[in-house]
């Protein structure tokens, strides 16, 4: 099974001898707040752990999905409830995205104990959500490699982006404005990795619709930076109210 990147390696030693660093958390978490009276500000009642299942192409091909909660004591697959979470307006208002740290309080306060690991975790994916895959549109004809290459993913999102988030994710990705009130693209941002170039779009699909985000890798080496950037750009998203629902290659 392959995360949104490369699998992070165990605690241990680096090729020095030095002790690596913790790896990053893999997972995506989320808090489930009761339905009613106090929505977010109540205490959560269960939380939900995610993890789209990457093609060799950086595009989704599944999401697994487990939750917990004090009444059943025990992690149960969550295909069903993560499908919900992305069509039912409702309950999507009652998630919220989380770093595991956050997740963790929560699970030791709700009684769970030490939230397990994320190995042990992924023990409680059964049955995945297949999403679609269809090959990538070619944008530029001609072969797909050469001294440079592009490769263009959109990670399409649910739920809206509060204004307090959109300026928090300008602040950190220095983004641009398109200049342009009746664009749907909101803004753009550009990092350099080595001698590849990756830019990224902050967009509306249609009219008020879903966001996206939209990131161009132009590429002189290989596509091995795609998957963490794609992670690190979506875990911000994330954090600030959107739910990622799928990861398709345009090119």
């Amino acid at each position: 099974m392959t995360s949104w990147h490369a699998r992070p390696q165990r605690l241990g030693t680096d090729v020095a001898g030095r002790p690596a660093p913790p790896a990053a958390p893999a997972l995506d978490y989320y808090l489930v707040h009761p339905d009613g009276p106090g929505g977010r500000a109540a205490a959560p009642e269960g939380l939900v752990v995610e993890e789209f299942v990457l093609d060799a192409d950086h595009s989704a091909v599944r999401l697994d999905s487990a939750a917990w909660t004090p009444a059943d004591g025990h992690w149960w697959d969550a295909a069903a409830f993560s499908r919900s979470i992305r069509v039912d307006a409702g309950l999507r208002a009652r998630v919220v995205g989380v770093p595991r740290q956050r997740a963790a309080g929560a699970y030791r306060q709700l009684g769970g104990g030490e939230l397990p690991d994320e190995e042990t975790l992924r023990g409680h994916f059964h049955d995945g959500q297949p999403l679609g895959t269809a090959a990538p549109l070619r944008l530029v004809p001609g072969p797909d490699a050469g001294p440079r290459h592009t490769r263009v993913h959109r990670v399409l999102f649910a739920a809206d982006l509060r204004p307090d988030g959109l300026a928090n994710v300008s602040e950190a990705w220095r983004m641009v404005s398109v200049g342009d009130p009746g664009a749907r693209a909101v803004g753009v941002a550009e990092r350099r990795i080595g001698p590849d170039t990756f830019t990224w779009y902050l967009r509306r699909v249609g009219g008020g619709g879903p966001w996206c985000l939209d990131l161009s890798a132009d590429l002189s080496t290989g596509d091995a930076a795609i998957g963490p950037l794609l992670r690190e750009l979506t875990t911000q998203l994330r954090m600030q109210g959107l739910i990622p629902v799928t990861v398709e290659r345009f090119s």
